[in-house]
């Protein structure tokens, strides 16, 4: 493996990080319409483990309830939300809980403005339509914030949009420290440092466990990446006064493709592939 341009103790910072966050585990909440929210609980139960997906619909969620949650699904049985799911969203606001709301028979195209809860995260859910998992998915990954690739390997359903969100997310943020960091060779560390977090975070949401036997076969994914360093230098040499946008656009591309081959390669098994062929040959 070509060696990484920086330290091992900041490679074992970041596991020390994502070790941390696992012992915070915070379960996706569904409320509301009882009937609407066991029909959410059903499309994203499958493989999930009970920890991760609590029900709660038919009564008001509590302080106690939201006080864990990652994000709050909430179904309203209707066009519009009536007093008991307004007084339901200021409470998860006042928690600091991303609220996610479907309202089941509006077909307007244009959901009016819920209070406390932002107008992306409202999902109208067409009378006869069947529900829209995959965009209830996104909005998900999307509002579940650092700690989502934990919520993705306990909630198989989720695990897809989690980590496109991750490769998104890492790839706009090394795109602007490409354009940001100005020394030469001073992004090498930074930019790397940030392609193992992601890699990392790939793998746990595909539910490796990230112990030390497994770090060194993780980062081997994540040293392919290093060659766009390398391409980002020569082209900017090469663009007189575009250096700045070249290196920002190498960076972020180049965290897109090793976010995509890191996803292909857990999505196969990763290292539990590679331990079921071995014990397959013995």
């Amino acid at each position: 493996m070509p060696k990484l341009p920086l330290s091992p103790t900041s490679v074992l910072g970041v596991v020390k990080e994502l070790r941390a966050d696992d012992q915070d585990v915070r379960p996706l909440l569904v409320a509301g319409a009882a009937g609407r929210a066991q029909t959410i609980v059903s499309a994203f139960g499958d493989g999930a483990a009970p920890e991760a997906l609590r029900d709660i619909s038919g009564r008001s969620p509590s302080a106690y309830d939201l006080e864990g949650a990652s994000v709050f699904v909430y179904a309203v049985d209707g066009p519009t939300p009536g007093e008991d799911d307004r007084k339901a969203f200021q409470l998860a606001s006042r928690k600091g809980v991303a609220i996610v709301c479907l309202l089941f028979g509006a077909s307007t195209g244009d959901p009016p403005p819920i209070p406390f809860v932002l107008d992306a995260d409202v999902i109208e859910v067409a009378p006869g339509e069947p529900l829209p998992v995959e965009q209830i998915a996104e909005r998900i990954a999307e509002r579940a914030g650092d700690t989502a690739h934990l919520l993705a390997s306990r909630i198989p359903a989720l695990r897809e949009h989690v980590v496109d969100e991750l490769v998104k997310s890492f790839a706009r943020q090394n795109g602007v420290l490409g354009v940001a960091i100005f020394i030469p060779g001073a992004d090498f560390p930074v930019l790397t440092l940030n392609q193992i977090r992601m890699v990392l975070r790939i793998a746990a949401a595909h539910g490796e466990e990230l112990d030390k036997d497994r770090i060194f076969e993780i980062l081997s994914v994540v040293a392919a990446g290093l060659g766009f360093r390398t391409v980002a230098r020569q082209l900017a040499g090469l663009v007189p006064g575009l250096g700045w946008a070249v290196k920002g656009g190498v960076a972020y591309g180049g965290t897109i493709a090793l976010g995509e081959a890191a996803s292909a390669y857990f999505a196969a098994g990763g290292t539990k592939a590679i331990e079921r062929s071995v014990r397959s040959r013995s």
